[in-house]
C-alpha cells in the first residue's frame, strides 16, 4: 500500500517550488521507510530543475542530501531497526551486478545508477527527493548517521561531503601534500574541512577576500584571491592538487599553471556550458585534469563515519520550506554561509 505524503515540487522547469502531495511506494522486503527530517538544499537542485544540465522529469521534488530517522522496516532487512539515525544520497538503486558495482562505485553503474530524484526505478516510475516528509529506500542505499553527528548538520554531507572526501582520498590529500579548494561555498566549505582533517597543507582560492576569515576558521592555512593576477604568479607551481567546487568555467590554462609537476586538478563543479582547454597546459608538467562524481556506498559510510571522528558537519542555515524559492536566489547570488537546510517538519 502505497502512503501520500506532503513535499515541495517544481510542476515545469523553472517554476517556483510549490507545496504539493506524492506518493512513496508500500515497503518491500528490503526496504526502509524514513521519516525525513532534514533536506539540503544543493546547487544540483537548482540546475536540474531549472533543466541546465538538460531535459528532467516533471514534477520534480529535488534533495539528495537527506537525514532522517527510520520509522519501518521490511522483513528482510537486517542493517536497520525502527529508530536509527539515516541518511539517503544522490542514488537509490544501481544494477547490482555489473564490474563497476562489484567494485562498490555504484554511482558509476554501467546500466546506469537511479537518481534519487529526477531519475526513473527499476519499476518505471519516477524518483522524488528529499524535499518531503518521507522516503522509501533499499537498506543496500541507505546509510547510518552517526550519533556524534546532528542530524541538520549531516544532511550536506550525503553530497557535499562524499563530492568532497572522495577525490581527497583518491589523489592523496594528507600530511607533506598542498591542496587548494577552488571556491568557499557548499562543496567548498566542506573540502577545506575535510582535506585539513586529513592533514594536507590548504589554501583557498576565491573570486575576493570576503570570506577569508570564514575560511582559516574553517581549516585553511592560506587564502587568495583569484581576481588578482599577482595571485597565479605567485602561486605558479605550488599545488600537488587542485579541486575545483565551481560551477562558473574557469581559465584551467591558469589553474593548471599552479600545479607542481605530476600534479592534478580535479573538477567536482559542473558548469552548464562546455569548456575550453590547451592542451600544453597539460603537457607540460606531466599534469593531470580530472573529475570526480560523489563515491559509492561503502565509501560514503567511511566519509560519515571519518567526519563523525573528526567532529565535522556542514555549515548551515536553517529554513522553513516555505523559503526554498528564496533560497535558490540566494545560492545563486553566492548569499549562503554555507549550505541551505530545510526543516521539513515545516513541509
Amino acid at each position: 500500500m502505497t502512503t501520500t505524503v506532503a513535499a515541495y515540487a517544481a510542476p515545469a522547469a523553472k517554476a517556483p517550488l510549490e507545496r504539493t502531495t506524492i506518493e512513496r511506494r508500500e515497503v518491500r522486503e528490503h526496504d526502509v521507510l524514513i521519516d525525513i527530517k532534514f533536506a539540503g538544499i544543493c546547487h544540483s537542485d537548482i540546475h536540474q530543475v531549472r533543466e541546465g544540465w538538460g531535459e528532467a522529469i516533471f514534477p520534480m521534488v529535488p534533495g539528495h542530501e537527506i537525514a532522517g530517522v527510520v520509522e519501518a522496516v521490511g522483513p528482510g532487512v537486517t542493517k536497520f531497526k525502527v529508530g536509527d539515525h539515516v541518511g539517503v544520497g544522490c542514488m537509490v538503486d544501481s544494477c547490482g551486478e555489473c564490474e563497476n558495482c562489484a567494485a562498490g562505485v555504484e554511482q558509476h553503474c554501467v546500466r546506469g545508477n537511479v537518481q534519487t530524484y529526477n531519475g526513473v526505478g527499476k519499476d518505471g516510475e519516477p524518483t522524488y527527493g528529499g524535499y518531503s516528509q518521507k522516503v522509501v529506500v533499499d537498506e543496500a542505499f541507505t546509510l547510518r548517521i552517526p550519533d556524534g553527528l546532528p542530524l541538520d548538520a549531516a544532511a550536506p554531507l550525503l553530497c557535499a561531503g562524499i563530492t568532497t572526501y572522495s577525490p581527497l582520498k583518491h589523489w592523496g590529500a594528507g600530511p607533506g601534500k598542498k591542496v587548494a579548494v577552488v571556491g568557499l561555498g557548499g562543496l567548498g566549505h566542506m573540502g577545506v574541512k575535510i582535506a585539513h582533517a586529513l592533514g594536507a597543507e590548504v589554501t583557498v582560492l576565491s573570486q575576493s577576500l570576503r570570506k577569508k576569515d570564514d575560511g582559516l576558521k574553517l581549516g585553511a592555512d592560506h587564502y587568495y584571491a583569484t581576481s588578482d593576477p599577482k595571485t597565479f604568479e605567485d602561486l605558479a607551481g605550488s599545488f600537488d592538487l587542485i579541486l575545483s567546487t565551481v560551477s562558473a568555467p574557469l581559465d584551467f590554462g591558469a589553474y593548471l599553471g599552479l600545479l607542481k609537476t605530476g600534479g592534478a586538478l580535479v573538477n567536482v563543479g559542473a558548469p552548464e556550458e562546455p569548456v575550453s582547454l590547451n592542451l600544453f597546459s597539460l603537457i607540460g608538467g606531466n599534469k593531470t585534469l580530472a573529475g570526480s562524481m560523489i563515491g559509492g556506498i561503502a565509501e560514503t559510510q567511511e566519509m560519515l563515519d571519518f567526519c563523525a571522528e573528526h567532529g565535522l558537519g556542514a555549515e548551515i542555515e536553517l529554513i522553513a520550506a516555505s523559503e526554498i524559492n528564496e533560497a535558490y536566489e540566494r545560492v545563486l547570488s553566492s548569499d549562503v554561509r554555507y549550505r541551505f537546510v530545510i526543516d521539513t517538519a515545516t513541509i
